[in-house]
């Protein structure tokens, strides 16, 4: 077939790398507050609201409060303000 590449192949320390890796936890952690957050929502309304729905509400109500409040736990910010008074 013309045109079509062959996708790299996967070794099985590239598997464990990207599971390790900080941006697949925060990922992670983010799906599971969007997980909960449907249930919830689902709940209180009475019927399965799908992820989708739940994805956009809690994007446009909750995200950028859960990132802060995690940013804050993991260390992140304050390893963050430590660098910018060092460049400063």
């Amino acid at each position: 077939m013309i045109g079509m590449t062959t996708p790299p192949l996967e070794t099985p320390g590239s598997r464990d790398f990207v599971k390790q890796s900080s941006l697949y936890q925060e990922f992670l952690a983010e799906r599971e507050e969007i997980l909960k957050h449907k249930w919830l929502e689902s709940e209180r309304l009475g019927h399965d609201i799908g992820f989708e729905r739940a994805l956009l509400d809690w994007i446009r109500k909750h995200r950028d409060s859960w990132r802060a409040a995690r940013r804050a736990q993991t260390g992140v910010a304050k390893a963050a303000a430590g660098d910018a008074k060092k460049t400063g």
